[in-house]
């Protein structure tokens, strides 16, 4: 079933795991240091995500690995071909803005979407700040810097971005409002968006991960505002996507 003709829709693409086939922190140390991605998974609950992938990209680089070496591991890293599909037949039909959110960072990002033809497929990008430097570090750092005032989110968002408040920005960004907004996740860090969408927006959760274990409840509850619908492998997703 297509969803009604809209004049002017946003789609929001989280990127691990819902526009990408794989998680890109943890890629890049599983295929080039698999002690430092143990290391990473005992201390994930003392270290906030984000400061532990910087810290371990440092280590990285004392270890020897390169910068070559990371681009080549990210170009790589499983990206659904229909994925590919669905979001560039969506952007060559018109009037969709495409909006990434994502908790990753920009090098990761943009390098994965340049080796898949995408480079051009996002209108905005908002994820954590990351850049090389001269010694072929990549040195990342958390959206929202410790050191000054930080997000107000209860929903349970990372402390370096709330994606709520995020999408609100962005949406204030862009006026006047969208038709129609559809946000494609998959983990809890979506939960916050996806309560803030009206009756007239949908998810395109991704199942049997941390967005689907929260929004299932709220659905069945009728506590969700906008309409919901799940996939699982990309190629449902590219379905989904041909009917907006």
């Amino acid at each position: 079933m297509s969803f009604p003709p809209v004049e002017r829709q946003l789609i929001v693409f989280d990127f691990d795991w819902s526009l990408a086939d794989q998680d890109s922190d943890r890629w890049v140390f599983e295929v080039l240091a698999p002690k430092l991605r143990k290391k990473m998974k005992e201390l994930k609950k003392e270290v906030q995500w984000t400061d532990l992938v910087a810290q371990s990209l440092k280590e990285l680089h004392e270890l020897g690995g390169t910068r070559q070496e990371i681009e080549d591991t990210l170009r790589i890293m499983p990206f659904h071909p229909a994925m590919v599909r669905g979001t560039s037949a969506l952007k060559s039909r018109g009037k969709t803005t495409f909006f990434c959110l994502s908790n990753a960072n920009i090098v990761f990002i943009t390098t994965i979407l340049k080796s898949k033809g995408l480079e051009n497929l996002f209108d905005e990008i908002v994820t954590n700040p990351a850049e090389w430097d001269p010694s072929g570090l990549l040195k990342l750092r958390r959206r929202i810097d410790p050191s000054g005032p930080q997000h107000e989110c209860k929903v349970g968002c990372s402390p370096n971005m709330c994606k709520g408040d995020e999408l609100e920005a962005f949406l204030k960004r862009h006026q006047p409002e969208f038709d129609r907004i559809v946000y494609v996740g998959d983990g809890s860090n979506d939960f916050c968006p996806v309560l803030r969408l009206r009756k007239q927006d949908v998810v395109f959760c991704r199942r049997y991960r941390g967005l689907y274990d929260l929004i299932r409840p709220y659905e069945e509850e009728g506590r969700l505002h906008c309409q919901v619908r799940y996939w699982t492998g990309a190629w449902e997703a590219e379905a989904l996507l041909d009917q907006l």
